[in-house]
């Protein structure tokens, strides 16, 4: 058995039903969608937190050099 974030101990005949769910669910036409944005949403995070990191460190050099 395997441990997912959310899910503990999840074995494989577990995450096949959970497959066939969300294949049920969302349809195989829809699920690449989904990931797509997903891929976006995660992409445009990252970069978020990328710029906020460099202003930071931009914010501290430019304090050193004050000093």
């Amino acid at each position: 058995m395997m441990t997912l974030g959310f899910l503990p101990n999840v074995g494989g005949g577990s995450l096949i039903l959970i497959i066939l769910v969300i294949l049920l669910l969302f349809g195989a036409k829809r699920i690449p969608e989904l990931a797509r944005g997903l891929g976006r949403g995660i992409r445009e995070f990252k970069d978020a937190t990328k710029e906020i990191q460099e202003d930071l460190e931009e914010g501290l050099n430019d304090k050193k050099k004050k000093d």
